[in-house]
């Protein structure tokens, strides 16, 4: 079959996922929702789990095209940058009604039944997690992080911290816990500052065009 018949069953995957968990969906929907006929399914996807982490696959790409168009956009400072991803990522679970984080939402319904599933989102939460640390390791040389902050060590938190705001922000269909959260962080870091080593500022107000993340984080 063709590469857009499985994107259609990917997309239509992902949305179901977001919406109903791992556990609630149904081949047979996804087949219903697409006019894919079940032989076409099983051409492209072993089983229920095999398609289910081929979504999270795509959901990782999507990720990874933010984090490229936040974390590479130069005119703004490093940490700037970081904080831009997650503003974006808000953005995203606005525009899907606050359905959260696919990870996030998978790994506490999966994570306690399934080592594939846990070891497969562990593993993506890392590897957002190592992006946002060179970014902040960016921000550490100039200036802009307190002595002695770890940056691999602040991703991991802003990571952990962010997956928890997220689910607070599904469970209310809001997003002030996201909003807290950032200003939280980031104004924390801020405060701890040495007063003599101000953040290097840029102050050009050029903006890029960043490609959406889908469901992000």
């Amino acid at each position: 079959m063709t590469h857009s018949t499985k994107q259609r069953l990917l997309d239509a995957g992902m949305a179901m996922l977001l919406q109903h968990g791992y556990n609630d969906l149904g081949i047979q929907a996804v087949l219903a929702s697409t006019g894919v006929p079940k032989g076409s399914f099983y051409h492209h996807f072993r089983d229920k789990e095999d398609f289910a982490l081929q979504v999270i696959d795509q959901y990782m790409h999507a990720v990874h095209e933010g984090l490229d168009a936040c974390l590479g956009d130069d005119v703004r400072p490093p940490l700037e940058r970081v904080r831009r991803f997650f503003e974006m990522t808000r953005q995203a679970y606005r525009a899907e009604g606050y359905l959260g984080c696919l990870l996030g939402g998978l790994g506490q319904e999966l994570s306690g039944v399934s080592e594939v599933f846990r070891h497969k989102i562990e593993w993506c939460f890392s590897q957002i997690a190592e992006r946002l640390a060179v970014c902040l390791e960016g921000a550490r040389r100039a200036g802009e992080l307190p002595p002695g902050v770890e940056p691999r060590e602040m991703a991991d938190r802003l990571v952990d911290c962010w997956e928890g705001a997220a689910l607070r922000s599904r469970l209310r269909r809001d997003p002030a816990p996201l909003d807290a959260m950032l200003d939280f962080c980031f104004a924390g870091v801020a405060a701890a500052r040495p007063a003599n080593r101000p953040a290097r500022r840029n102050d050009s107000r050029k903006e890029r065009r960043s490609a959406r993340i889908a469901g992000n984080m």
